[in-house]
Order: structure tokens, then sequence, then C-alpha cells
């Protein structure tokens, strides 16, 4: 319709059309022609082919990685130790087994599709587990004294839920098409995970209890945007946003980006910190409490009692593991009645610990950005012939590097040292107990290059986004944590150019095993991605804390977090009276070959991984996710994997028509019902009637279906019964 309304508007021109992209839109007037492009009417987006298709996955599920030796538990079987993925050839059939070690070197082979029996066992303080005795009683005593413990703290976790539930807060209207022109200006795609994690957090703010969310994702991942949209949603209300980071530089990173994504938009935004002056702190105070800015960014001076908010209504909190016992407790009571999202890379066991148990909600971006690179990291004792080298090589291709020293007493000395060893590299120092215009100069010469090596304390920790800087080395590595050793890897890698990070420890003399342990897991996690992967080490390593006192603590560690987690799940919903959906776990014994070819996936880790995905698709879109991501991740599909991806979509329907069964030898299947009241008869009877002898009822079973598929590939096999199946759908 609209080609031919331009056509008779301009039926005396020669009209011609060109497929191409335009950058905006353009006015001629002596033709009459006003052009709008897409962009304009819906926003400039940076569109990416997607190479991974998001697989929903719980938190748990990101932390799958196994390798031979790990401890691992089987629902069934209890604790033992993964050896291998195994080939086995039976009756001209292949397929893949898991084989795990139990106690008294005895082995069992789990079939590949029943993976998702199987969990990593995450314990306490890093301590081996006791092998279980396959045939035993220990595994099932193990699981009844969990099972007892848990229901008390099931009931305390009630509680804990039922007053959160009580607790008044706001609940935010839906969106506005003021938010929408907002999200739409944002000039990238979002990925996946991201418009899940503002999916979750818009929800909990329209909810009328406060929120409470933790967004746990690498640097760079997109945090910032989810927590920003957040901020316009409660602007969009009426609320006001306070805005916290850990230090003045990540403050001011954040603002100038608020300042660049709510341009244009009716929205006053400042920033308070120990570098305000008098004269703009009295005004942004005043401004604060009579309601005009709307979003305040700022330190932990944005806590103290002379910053009183008009109405706030939600509050950011960035790495809140980074904030002082005295301004925790503050957050702490600002959460009572506002909305508040925090936002990690590696949240610290407690906070981890308390998302896993839903005392807090967590959401997870996994996605890394594009073009990113994972960070090389080499763990070494000092070397100064290697510290030159890496210097020289950033420096030599036109980059800055950090040079981490976290003992002010013997900065100078180190800034020397470095001089002397290079005294062609331009070289400054900057720490904590320097005035603070004097750090702000120094970082911003820095960042426009003046310089090209910042020798510096961990102020640098949470700093500005400086993507000429790709080499760190850190000195003395094994004084830090682990969440602190990934957040200081993080600040190198921000741009598409390959970063390192040299991890240094004293040269002859011994590091406790508790150092060697975190480099150990620094130097495991160098994908994209890791920080979540890295928490999960870090509370396997250090324990969870006393978070649910000593006796709860070693229960958990009988069994696993994983299990222990579902177990408590469980007790919580059967003491909350609510109805659990009795899924049926569908038997299938096909006769087919089935497995991940090495020559399609090589690695025994990402196999496995795999492996656990197939197993655990549960719908028709998950289904689709996970052949999208190998096609778009490995290119086709050989047929013995495709026979997975058939067994994964039987199991499909079987669950929505409560099979309990699924047998088939030779073409011949027996089909048993375990709810016949699911299934409608007349569909049943017009399928058989149709079906031309092929499918029939058992005569001694009337809920047991009998077909003859007359085929021999597991492909055509599964059409064949998929196509009858989804008859009775």
């Amino acid at each position: 319709t609209s080609i031919s309304r331009i056509s008779y508007l301009m039926r005396d021109m020669e009209v011609s059309f060109v497929d191409e992209d335009i950058s905006a839109g353009f006015t001629l007037p002596e033709a009459g022609i006003f052009a709008v492009t897409e962009n304009e009417v819906f926003g400039r987006k940076k569109r990416y082919k997607s190479s991974l298709a998001h697989i929903a996955s719980s938190p748990l599920d990101t932390f799958v990685e196994l390798s031979p030796g790990d401890f691992i538990v089987h629902i069934q079987y209890g604790i033992g130790r993964f050896l291998k993925i195994e080939r086995i050839h039976a009756a001209g059939k292949e397929r893949d087994y898991i084989k795990i070690e139990y106690a008294k070197g005895e082995t069992v082979f789990i079939p590949i599709e029943q993976v998702n029996l199987l969990q990593k066992y995450i314990g306490q303080d890093g301590r081996p587990p006791s092998l279980d005795v396959i045939g035993g009683t220990s595994w099932e005593n193990k699981k009844n004294r969990v099972k007892k413990s848990v229901e008390d703290l099931a009931q305390k976790l009630i509680s804990l839920y039922a007053l959160r539930e009580r607790q008044k807060g706001f609940s935010f209207p839906k969106d506005t098409d003021l938010q929408v022109a907002f999200e739409a200006s944002f000039p990238y795609e979002e990925t996946e995970d991201q418009l899940a994690c503002i999916t979750d957090v818009k929800q909990d703010m329209e909810k009328p209890d406060p929120m409470d969310r933790l967004i746990c994702g690498d640097v760079g991942f997109g945090k910032t945007e989810v927590a920003l949209r957040a901020a316009f949603k409660a602007v969009s209300a009426s609320k006001q946003t306070a805005f916290l980071a850990p230090t003045t530089i990540l403050a001011e990173q954040h603002y100038h980006t608020i300042l660049e994504r709510f341009k244009g938009f009716p929205i006053e935004a400042a920033m308070l910190s120990r570098l305000t002056d008098q004269k703009d702190l009295k005004r942004i105070i005043t401004g604060v409490k009579e309601g005009r800015i709307d979003i305040l960014v700022g330190t932990h001076r944005i806590l103290q009692k002379d910053v009183e908010f008009k109405d706030l209504g939600l509050l950011i909190i960035d790495e809140e593991q980074r904030f002082g016992v005295k301004d925790k407790e503050r957050i702490k009571e600002c959460k009572v009645t506002i909305d508040a999202l925090s936002l990690s890379a590696t949240p610290i066991p407690r906070t981890l610990y308390m998302s896993l148990l839903k005392i807090r909600n967590m959401s997870l971006i996994t996605t890394p950005p594009l073009q990113r690179r994972p960070i090389q990291t080499f763990i070494h004792e000092f070397d100064e012939q290697l510290l030159i080298d890496a210097v020289l090589a950033e420096t030599d291709r036109g980059g800055q590097v950090f040079y981490l020293h976290n003992r002010i007493k013997t900065l100078q000395k180190t800034v020397i040292t470095l001089k002397n060893l290079m005294p062609n590299v331009s070289i400054e120092a900057a720490h904590g107990r320097m005035a603070a215009h004097v750090i702000e100069s120094r970082m911003r010469d820095f960042v426009h290059g003046a310089f090209q090596v910042l020798v510096s304390t961990t102020i640098i920790e949470n700093g500005i986004d400086i993507p000429n800087v790709n080499t760190i080395i850190i000195d003395r590595a094994d004084n830090y944590g682990v969440s602190q050793l990934y957040q200081l890897r993080g600040r190198v890698g921000r741009s598409d150019q390959q970063a390192y990070a040299y991890l240094f420890y004293p040269k002859d003399r011994s590091i406790t095993e508790m150092a060697m342990k975190r480099l150990k897991i620094i130097s495991e996690h160098t994908e994209l991605g890791s920080g979540f992967k890295i928490a999960m080490r870090d509370m396997e390593v250090r324990g969870t804390g006393n978070l649910l006192g000593r006796e709860q603590h070693g229960q958990m560690a009988s069994v696993g977090l994983d299990m222990y987690l579902n177990m408590l799940d469980k007790a919580v919903a059967k003491l909350s009276r609510k109805e659990e959906p009795q899924e049926t776990e569908m038997f299938l014994d096909l006769d087919y070959s089935g497995y991940i070819p090495d020559s399609y996936i090589e690695d025994v880790t990402t196999k496995f991984e795999v492996y656990r995905k197939i197993s655990s698709i549960q719908s028709s879109d998950e289904l689709h996710a996970v052949t999208g991501m190998l096609e778009a991740a490995y290119g086709p599909i050989p047929d013995e994997a495709a026979n997975l991806l058939f067994i994964a979509e039987l199991k499909i329907i079987g669950k929505t028509l409560s099979i309990a069964s699924l047998k088939e030898r030779n073409g011949k299947v027996r089909i048993e019902f375990s709810r016949v009241a699911d299934v409608s008869v007349e569909k049943v009877l017009s399928l058989i009637t149709e079906s031309g002898g092929n499918v029939r009822l058992d005569p001694a079973h009337p809920h047991v279906l009998l077909m003859s598929t007359q085929a021999i590939s597991l492909r055509d096999k599964s059409l064949f019964i998929l196509e009858k199946l989804q008859r009775l759908l």
C-alpha cells in the first residue's frame, strides 16, 4: 500500500528502488517527501549475530564443569569420583557412559542420557569427602539425616520469607511509553541474559514487597544497563534513586554513564563524594531533600545522615562486599522499605549462599561482550626478566600497564626499581593516602596516555574503564583473596586487544596452602564470564561461613550443596503446603546409537556440559535453543549427536502425556501411561482407527499402547513415535 501510494504521488517522475542502508532520514521539500528510518522510530541498535543461544538454567548449572578426578554426587548412589566418559559398543550399538569410581574400587557406568541425575560435589572448606559404598546404607542414612535437618531450616526460611512479604514497599507501575523510548535508545543489542535480568528486576519492582536482588555478571557484561533501566522505572514513578559505588573513581564512571544514557530525558542526576566541594555539596543536598535531583550517585558519603531524600524508591549498590561494616549496616536499614538492587562480578561466599538459599534473589549475566577475548593469565614466582618482557611487550604495541604493589611504605621504592630496570618507560605512582585532587589528576593523566605504567595500591580495584591498559602485573598475588584477584585481573581486557595478567608470588619463599588454592582457582578460570564460577569455587574453598550454624553446615557438606538445596526446596514447599507438581520422569529404553563424536567436540569438560544441557531439556523452546547453540558453536550436528536430541524430544512429549515408560526393541514399541486421565480417550481411539493396525491397545493392560514402527534408524523411529504421540495432545 505504501509503495502504491508513493507511486501515485510520483507518477510523473522516474522512480528507482535501491536496497541499501541509510544512516538517517531526510527531507526533499520540492518533491514533498519526508523519510524516516526504522532506527529513528525504534531506536538505534548495533546488531550483532549471537553465536550462542540462551538456555535457561539454574545458577548451579553454570558450575557444572567436570574434570577427571572431580567428586560427583549421583542422586541414587551418592558421592563418587568422576573418572571419564567412556564409549561402549554392545549389540552393534554405540553409547557414551559416565564412569564413576566409588568406595572399595567399585565403578558404575551411568548412561549419558541420565547425566541430569549427577551434580558436581561442592562441600566444606575444600576438604575431600569420603566415597560412598555401592549397595550400602551410608548414602541413604546421610540423606535421611539431612532431610530431618533441613526441615528445621525450612521452617526458619518460611518465617523469613513471610516477614519479607509483610514488609510494606512500593509497587511500581508497568512500563510507560517513556520507558520504552529510553530502552530503545540503548546503542547495543541486549543479550538474552540481560533481557532476562531486566525482566526479573521489573517484576520485582512491580510487586508490593521490597525488592532485594543480586545481579551477578562479569565486568562489561551489561549489569549497569540493567541498573539504569531500573532507575528510569523508579524515576518515572516520581521516586528517587541512590546509586552507591565503593570508590570515587567508580562513582564518577557511573555518573558520566548516567549523564550520557539519560541525555534528552527529563531526569536530573548529581554526584556526591569526598571530592565534591562545599558549594556544590550544599546545592546537591538541598536538591535531594526537595526532590529536584532524581538520581544521586556517590560513595558511602550518600549514606551519611545529612543526606535526606524526599522520596527514595530504589537503592543500587555496586560491589556491596567492598563496603565497611558500618556502611553495610546502613545499607541493611535502607533495604527494609525500599527496593534494592546489588551488582557484583564475584559475590563473597556469604552473599552467594544467601542467594542460593533464596534469602536474596539472584540473576546471572553470563554472555560475554562482542569481540572480548579471555585474559591470558600467568602465575609465576617473581621473575625480573619476565616482568621487563611483559611491560615492554605492552608499551611497544602502544598500550599501558597496571603494576599493583599494595604496600604504601615501599611503593616509591618499587617505582625507582622499575625505572632503573626500564629507563625508557614513563612510570608514575598512586595510592589512597594521596590528596584526593592528586589521585584524580594522576588517574586523568593516565587515562589520556601521559605515562605508560601506573604503580598503585588496590585503589584501581574498582577503577575506571581504560581500554588502552591491557597488561596488569600483581606483586605478591598470594596476599589477595580470590574475588579480589578476579576484580583486579578484570581491570584489563576492556577492548578487542589481547590482554595479559601476571600474578607473581615471592621467589624462594613458601606460601600458605590456602594462598596456593586461591591462585590455582584464578589460573583455572580464565574464560569469559568466570566470575560466578570463581565465586562458587571460593565458597567451596572457604566454606559458606556460619550463616546456618555449625550443624547445618556439616549436613550440607555430607551430601553436597546442590542436593542440599534441592532437599531444602522440597521441605520448604511441603511446609508451605504448596502443591508440588507431580512430574513424571519417563523411563526411556530405545535401541539406538547416541553420543557426541570427538570430531565434533573433543574437550571432555565441554562435552560433559553439552550432555548435561541436552539431558536437562524440559521444553520445545529449550530444545530449539540447545540445537541452535550446537549448530552456531560447532557446526552441523552429526547423526549420533542428533539422536540424543530426538531422545530429548520424546521426553518432552512423554512428560506432557504423563508417560511412565517407553520401551522399544526391533521396531516394537510399548508405551505405558502413568495417569490415563491425562490422555483423551477419543484421540486414542481415533489414532488406533487411522493407524492401519500399527497402533493398538494391550488387551491385558488398558493403560498400555503398543506400536509397530517398521523403522530401523532412530530418526525414523523417533519421527514415527512423535507423529503418533503428537496426535494425542
